[in-house]
């Protein structure tokens, strides 16, 4: 991986105008957007099925500063979702392995690589360094601890969960929005537990890429981010649908992070 001063990261470098010119003519993004990108600090909790989409199309679109966060080993029970890791991944640290094909994939991406299991005791410290959190964890403890960090903190958090053939996606910003525990204040639906149900490879990739997307808008504040709707996709029936979510006045997000409130992107 090459050091961050020899990123192309200025609008007149020819590397740089060549690598993202098909997003630079884009009217929502545009060389202001991308600039934004290539500013931005987004943090990645999981290297499994979700955070393989992500990662790999945040490294693609120019995101500056990825943190990958995950204290698991690659396993062959991984491959056939989990496909920022290969075969002879087996056995090393999931944070080494996707840090490896960021750098194949884009080499002006720095990674920052946090190999242990995110919980209240280290959230706080970790979400504070980065400008938007993607949640491709799976465990309820993890989610929760980046909960009540990012609405202590006021920062967005990219939410997605798949179970079988389903997905689902939200942001939770609070106080913009709900936040995950004004929603799910205890656990998840047990629909979407996917070490009991199984996961078709491809349903991780459609929310991760969509959490890719999500973030996206939130760095560059193009588009509508998904904050107060939960998307819920059904592979089987090639279906999207949302439904509208809202705050829950007893949940301490709604005071929490007023006072901190901040504006990712441009």
């Amino acid at each position: 991986m090459k050091p961050a001063g020899d990123a192309p990261s200025e609008q007149g470098d020819p590397a740089f105008h060549q690598r993202y010119a098909r997003q630079l003519v884009l009217p929502d993004l545009g060389p202001a957007g991308q600039q934004a990108l290539v500013r931005a600090r987004v943090l990645v909790v999981g290297a499994g099925g979700l955070g393989s989409a992500a990662l790999t199309n945040l490294a693609g679109v120019g995101v500056g500063t990825l943190g990958v966060a995950d204290p698991d080993l690659v396993e062959l029970s991984n491959l056939h979702r989990q496909v920022i890791h290969a075969e002879h991944n087996l056995g090393r640290a999931k944070v080494d392995s996707a840090a490896d094909r960021i750098a194949e994939l884009n080499s002006t991406v720095r990674v920052r690589r946090h190999k242990f299991r995110v919980d209240d005791a280290v959230a706080p410290d970790l979400v504070r360094d980065y400008d938007v959190v993607i949640d491709a964890c799976d465990n309820q403890a993890t989610r929760q601890a980046l909960s009540r960090s990012c609405g202590a903190l006021a920062r967005p958090h990219v939410w997605g969960a798949v179970a079988a053939t389903s997905g689902q996606l939200s942001v939770w910003w609070a106080p913009r929005g709900p936040c995950f525990r004004c929603v799910f204040p205890h656990t998840e639906p047990a629909t979407l537990d996917a070490n009991s149900v199984g996961v078709l490879g491809p349903v991780p990739a459609v929310i991760g890429t969509l959490q890719a997307i999500e973030a996206v808008k939130i760095l560059t504040g193009a588009g509508d981010p998904m904050v107060g709707r939960l998307l819920l996709y059904e592979a089987m029936a090639s279906t999207f649908s949302s439904i509208r979510v809202r705050p829950s006045p007893l949940c301490p997000c709604r005071t929490a992070g007023s006072s901190r409130m901040s504006t990712p992107g441009r």
